[in-house]
């Protein structure tokens, strides 16, 4: 796949892999005799996208928005360099404020840098606020190239290195967005892109980064697939011809449900950095979550010291208070039931030990106490767990005041109830149940 100097096709007709992408049926998976290697770096970081592909979903950001979540992303990493760096719109002035006021915070993690297109206009702006790095949207597939820039191949990249080389000669480091990756010509338009932005960065012994995006989130993780889908592939030729790990990133989308896995799998194969948004927030299906991949990172290298987990749940809180984010439920992780249960066998089982039903302890790591909601199914265990998370208080399940309680739940649920009963209720049932024998509030 990559074992000659890979050389340009300028092809006369778009490769539109008709075969894998028929697009009046669903796209096929295919397989080819090749395996690769696991080849996970020694470091692996995250980057944000939140303030560019974020914000391509939903109404823009306020400056003042950007900067909360900014002293967020701040807070989680720690100093750490974990969320290495975030990308910014430049165009409007609302970007650049916002670009502005998170530069006055002199933060080293997350680095600020820019988002532009591979023409020289744009790139006047990077060199107007002061950037060290941009990306900069170099189309790979030959959808865009023929069917959006109808452009040819060697017009397309010979103008995506002149802009790359504009970056260069101003001491900004480019970094190179191989927009649909996952539907391009590897051997014919990837690889030798990729071999002529390493011989720029030879020149200027500079780096120069590559991301591989998978726009359409057509990206697979198992290692026999065939390209252009195979993650693993895809990251191993980039490899084989000099780029190194550290110079590669993913960004995904979540069109097939794959945007977490994809990501951790482009670490495993050898990408440095996994691109991400809040709560998965981004054009379309959105992209890998970032709080998602925070955890991903813990599993993969072990608990970062400096790292701030718990604070995942105040920037969950934020989104859902100030930024008109509605976090699912059940969303995993920060979801305001992501660890509450309403089985009463469950509560039960709790309530011998908390690790039968809880992934890991929410409570140390995300500062997220497990709870149990109150149903039909909540039983005597669930009702004596409620009142223990909130109360001074160790009670027997079988308890007088506990089956009062439990009384007016049956009740209720008798009476046709479908809901859960809510925080109110249950303080005021408690409250006629136990009287004046009510312990103080935790």
């Amino acid at each position: 796949m990559a074992n000659k100097k890979p050389e340009l096709v300028d092809a006369a007709r778009p490769n539109l892999y008709r075969q894998i992408f028929p697009y009046t049926e669903f796209p096929k998976v295919a397989f080819d005799t090749q395996t690769i290697e696991y080849d996970l770096p020694d470091k692996i970081w995250i980057t944000d996208t939140t303030f560019r592909d974020g914000q391509q979903a939903r109404p823009p950001y306020t400056a003042e928005q950007i900067l909360r979540i900014y002293d967020l992303l701040h807070e989680i990493d720690g100093g750490t360099g974990l969320i290495r760096q975030c990308e910014f719109f430049l165009y409007s002035k609302r970007d650049r404020k916002a670009v502005e006021l998170c530069k006055e915070r002199s933060y080293e993690f997350p680095e600020i840098t820019g988002w532009i297109r591979a023409v020289a206009a744009d790139f006047k702006l990077v060199s107007q606020m002061g950037l060290g790095e941009t990306g900069i949207l170099t189309s790979a597939s030959d959808y865009h190239i023929f069917l959006k820039l109808r452009r040819t191949r060697a017009d397309a990249m010979n103008a995506y290195l002149d802009v790359a080389k504009a970056a260069l000669d101003s001491g900004v480091i480019p970094r190179c967005h191989f927009e649909d990756i996952t539907r391009a010509d590897y051997e014919g338009f990837v690889l030798p892109f990729a071999a002529e932005l390493m011989k720029l960065a030879g020149e200027y012994d500079k780096p120069v980064k590559i991301r591989l995006c998978d726009t359409l989130g057509f990206g697979l993780p198992w290692p026999g697939v065939a390209l252009p889908r195979s993650i693993p592939k895809l990251i191993y030729g980039l490899r084989q011809i000099g780029v190194p790990s550290e110079w590669l990133e993913w960004h995904g989308h979540n069109d097939f449900h794959k945007v977490l896995i994809n990501a951790a799998t482009a670490w495993l194969y050898g990408c440095g950095a996994a691109n991400a948004a809040i709560f998965g927030t981004g054009e379309r299906t959105g992209n890998p979550p970032l709080e998602a991949l925070v955890i991903e990172h813990a599993q993969l290298k072990g608990q970062t010291s400096g790292v701030n987990y718990s604070a995942v749940t105040e920037l969950a809180e934020y989104a859902g208070k100030d930024l008109g984010i509605a976090i699912p439920h059940n969303y995993p992780l920060v979801g305001k039931d992501f660890n509450v249960t309403r089985a009463g066998i469950h509560a039960d089982g709790l309530l011998k030990n908390e690790e039968i039903y809880n992934c890991f302890d929410t409570d140390k790591l995300l500062n997220r106490p497990v709870g149990v909601a109150i149903t039909d199914k909540a039983g005597a265990a669930g009702i004596k767990h409620w009142i223990e998370a909130r109360y001074q208080i160790e009670i027997p399940k079988h308890d007088r005041r506990i089956a009062k309680v439990k009384e007016r739940i049956d009740s209720e649920y008798s009476a046709d109830r479908v809901s859960a009963i809510s925080e109110g209720e249950m303080f005021e049932w408690i409250r006629e149940a136990f009287g004046g024998e009510l312990p103080p509030l935790r």
